[in-house]
């Protein structure tokens, strides 16, 4: 029976064994297989980049900049550099895809169990619970990147100066001070690649919070009649009059402009707008979640501050157009309602506002 048991027990063993093994080579052959395809990214990124270098030195030697000679050299000295770097590169990777051979793995594998915790990150292994990774004693797994992220997302900060067009009026005979009325938006932004082997033209979307504020000059305030809301006289000198308008609503942009394609060794690429020219043309559709407004005066020698939250007779759903052009992340940005501030005015009031836009990846 002891006999029996200890044979069972060793061919268990020798099973696992075995199974272990075929595993361990598996995974060699698909670390070497990844090596390889790293082998002909290197030779594609820089022919890539090799032919950028070209297509500059031609546009200068179109531009007068150079002479037919000196653009002959630079595309002379461009391909050495070029075929040099592939040279080294390669050689780099066939002494790891030796070492991969030799030892089943590139890295060492380091010792002791790891905790990792981490929210919205991707769970490509399977080994993440409830935002906590577990990784054991010298585990090590192959990370599997997408080959093409199409859709990207990115923090919207943008801010300025506000006003609103009045019908029937100049911007320079508003009741509203120009430098005083300000604007600000916080949001979060999708961006789409609408063409599949090209990134010229991008969809953008997501949700943005407005805060649109007016302040009013000539010792003026908004007073709510009812029907109407109407900038009257204070009644004594005040200090300050200003309103504010909370907005949650959608953009939607269709952005255009070059780009950059970056290649990784496995394959996999991205576009990157950075340090290029971009233009994004659109407008936004939502809702009105809050008015304001916002009082400083004096009376009987005591200073009083109030804040008075109200419809004030706003639109509760707001629309409008957009637009920006800029260069990397940064750039001008124009937005203007078409809906009317207030209902039901004898004269409409627009909001318009221009200020700086940042897209933060």
């Amino acid at each position: 029976m002891t006999m029996w048991a200890l044979a069972l027990t060793t061919s268990y063993a020798q099973n696992e064994n075995d199974k272990a093994k075929i595993e361990e080579a598996q995974e060699t052959k698909i670390r070497v297989q990844q090596l390889e395809i790293a082998k002909q990214k290197v030779i594609d990124n820089e022919k890539y980049d090799l032919l950028q270098e070209v297509e500059a030195i031609n546009k200068k030697l179109e531009n007068n900049e150079l002479t037919a000679t000196d653009a002959d050299d630079l595309k002379k000295e461009a391909a050495e550099k070029s075929a040099r770097n592939i040279e080294n590169q390669i050689s780099i990777i066939d002494n790891q895809i030796e070492y991969v051979n030799r030892n089943g793995y590139l890295e060492k594998p380091e010792g002791g169990s790891r905790i990792v915790i981490g929210f919205g990150q991707e769970d490509i292994d399977n080994d993440r619970i409830f935002g906590v990774k577990y990784q054991k004693n010298g585990e090590k797994k192959i990370k599997q990147r997408i080959k093409d992220l199409r859709t990207t997302n990115e923090i919207v900060v943008a801010f300025g100066l506000n006003n609103a067009i009045i019908e029937n009026q100049s911007l320079d005979d508003s009741p509203y001070k120009i430098g005083g009325s300000r604007f600000f938006e916080l949001g979060f932004a999708w961006k789409t690649r609408v063409f599949e082997n090209s990134n010229w033209l991008r969809f953008k979307y997501g949700f943005s919070l407005q805060f649109n504020g007016l302040k009013l000059e000539n010792n003026q305030y908004l007073v709510d009649t009812g029907e109407q809301t109407e900038i009257q006289d204070f009644p004594t000198n005040i200090d300050k009059a200003k309103f504010r308008m909370d907005n949650l609503v959608i953009p939607i942009h269709f952005e255009f402009g070059p780009s950059n394609k970056r290649v990784a060794e496995d394959g996999s690429f991205r576009y990157d707008d950075y340090k290029k020219f971009k233009m994004g043309i659109g407008g936004y559709a939502g809702l009105n979640l809050s008015t304001r407004q916002k009082l400083k005066f004096s009376e009987n020698g005591e200073d009083i501050k109030q804040k008075n939250k109200s419809s004030y007779n706003t639109n509760n759903f707001i629309y409008g157009l957009s637009a920006y052009v800029g260069f990397s992340n940064q750039a001008i940005y124009l937005k203007y309602d078409l809906n009317s501030i207030f209902k039901n005015n004898i004269a409409e009031q627009n909001n318009v506002s221009l200020g700086v836009r940042f897209d933060l990846d």
